[in-house]
């Protein structure tokens, strides 16, 4: 039988970093519906690079599956089994919470939306806000589960001044924060770039708000950028370290585009400031090549850090 305790006896950081706190393959993990097309063909991926982690999002990729989180009990003690037999942790759950409308706001789309799709968006947000410390509940329990101690939180949609939100969205996710302690899981808010929390400075001010150790930061440095942010030095500079707990990288970032950042110089920082979290593969460059997008990248990452 599986058991909160046996798998978080010894949780995710504190397995993380080797001696000296380098970062090497060791800590690599991977978003696994974006290197592979399910999560049989996500352990043969990292089973062929030497990982010892996974993200998990979707269930399978291109597919009605769903996401890990709407799957029962039974079916995620079978595949935390299966992660488990193959010498894997989970290294961070990518649940999709607060990705949505945050109730007396107005979000900010690229494009145009009917009436009939506000409406629609409206109630379902609403729906899901109100069943927010139920919804909290589900996702915390299904992480134990998996055996891993944080899963992913948003900052909701993104208005025209996000800023004179973040008083009200620091009182509803430190509530939050309150069942997160609890359950000794931790409520990661990602700096996703359609939500009011993007670059290293909004994220800084609303983590300030919000003084629960439970509450951190799942930074993806790309995304800032798409706001004309310097992602590094400059914007890691303004981020609690304290509160730094996983790092995603995107595959733009990483490969010949003109989002490329010098990962060498942050892992460095990171290194340096005594980062001992994971950094997962969000290849994010999609289409075919989505999965060979993603061995490029894994090949990357293993000749830089070796």
């Amino acid at each position: 039988m599986l058991s909160r305790r046996h798998f978080l006896a010894t949780p995710a950081l504190a397995l993380a970093a080797p001696a000296g706190n380098k970062i090497d393959l060791s800590r690599i993990s991977a978003i696994s519906d974006e290197i592979a097309n399910d999560l049989d063909g996500a352990i043969a991926f990292a089973h062929q690079y030497g990982m010892k982690w996974l993200e998990l999002r979707d269930v399978a990729r291109g597919s009605n599956e769903g996401h890990f989180v709407s799957k029962d009990e039974a079916y995620l003690k079978a595949a935390a089994r299966k992660i488990h037999d193959a010498g894997l942790r989970v290294s961070f759950f990518d649940t999709p919470y607060f990705k949505s409308t945050l109730p007396g706001s107005e979000p900010v789309f690229r494009r145009p939306e009917s009436a009939e799709a506000r409406e629609k968006r409206v109630a379902r947000d609403q729906q899901q806000f109100d069943n927010r410390h139920r919804l909290i509940e589900t996702g915390l329990r299904k992480a134990q589960i998996l055996g891993v101690d944080q899963i992913r939180i948003f900052s909701f949609l993104r208005t025209a001044e996000p800023e004179k939100h973040f008083s009200q969205i620091a009182d509803i996710i430190g509530d939050l924060a309150k069942i997160a302690e609890r359950e000794k899981v931790h409520l990661l808010i990602e700096n996703e770039n359609a939500c009011n929390a993007v670059t290293c400075a909004e994220m800084a001010t609303l983590l300030k708000m919000i003084p629960s150790k439970y509450v951190g930061i799942n930074w993806d440095a790309q995304n800032g950028g798409d706001f004309k942010e310097e992602p590094h030095p400059h914007g890691y500079s303004l981020l609690p370290k304290d509160r730094l707990r996983n790092v995603q990288i995107k595959g733009r970032s990483l490969l010949d585009y003109p989002q490329k950042l010098d990962w060498k110089a942050i892992f460095a920082s990171l290194e340096r400031d005594g980062y001992r979290g994971q950094v997962g593969l969000e290849t994010h460059i999609f289409g075919p090549q989505l999965i060979e997008h993603s061995h490029t990248c894994l090949r990357t990452l293993k000749q830089m850090l070796s």
